[in-house]
């Protein structure tokens, strides 16, 4: 893997890339999130390590940004600050993962590893539909009626998730378990309003809504 280390604490980021490079890994490393965002675009990484709190530009803001340039190179958070509602906003910022520091390097690595090997492996899956709506999660392309649709990476995953499971109502707690890696049900609106933001791009521009709310037990997405 290519891996981008952003890291302004030197001894922290000496750690992490030693590591990786050990394990055999192309790793560069830099400490200013601003300098950080430029890189990110042109360098086709496989995986970004994140520190939240960046000299230029911090961490949250240089995820947002990449999102809103439709960068989807996987991106985990590694940071002190570990509170519930602070994971949350990483994840809600566009982030794909969250350790808290202190943390065991082998845990890190298997983190990373998970999130770079994803897209390889749904590259020979087929293609996903409902009614007019086509995903194709190898190409990460989603149509309906034959306009493209641009979905951000937590977009493209909560949209992946209800098309497996079309016609089969999957409960908040169960979004937040396979999208969020919450294991329990945090007084959070990250699943209603990730279903408003994905509603507003595959339902609203067209005729007929195909994410339906189950009242009272969750969200199915219906042909």
């Amino acid at each position: 893997m290519k891996v981008l280390v952003i890291e302004d604490d030197q001894t922290t980021a000496d750690y992490i890339v030693k590591g990786l490079r050990q394990e055999g890994h192309i790793v560069d490393q830099v400490a200013n999130g601003r300098e950080a965002l430029g890189q990110s675009m042109n360098a086709g990484y496989d995986a970004l390590v994140v520190d939240r709190m960046l000299p230029g530009l911090d961490g949250l803001s240089l995820v947002k940004a990449l999102r809103a340039a439709k960068v989807t190179t996987p991106a985990i958070f590694l940071t002190t600050v570990g509170g519930v509602d602070d994971r949350i906003e990483g994840l809600q910022s566009g982030g794909d993962d969250y350790l808290v520091k202190p943390f065991v390097f082998g845990e890190l690595l298997a983190r990373i590893q998970a999130l770079a090997r994803r897209p390889a492996a749904i590259i020979q899956e087929s293609v996903l539909s409902a009614d007019n709506l086509s995903m194709d999660p190898g190409r990460r392309k989603v149509t309906r009626a034959g306009r493209e649709i641009d979905l951000l990476p937590r977009e493209f995953a909560l949209l992946e998730h209800l098309l497996r499971h079309k016609g089969r109502v999957q409960t908040r707690t169960m979004l937040l378990e396979a999208l969020w890696d919450i294991s329990f049900d945090p007084q959070t609106n990250v699943v209603e309003t990730h279903i408003s933001r994905l509603r507003a791009k595959i339902d609203k521009p067209f005729e007929k809504e195909l994410i339906e709310t189950v009242r009272g037990a969750g969200y199915r997405i219906n042909d």
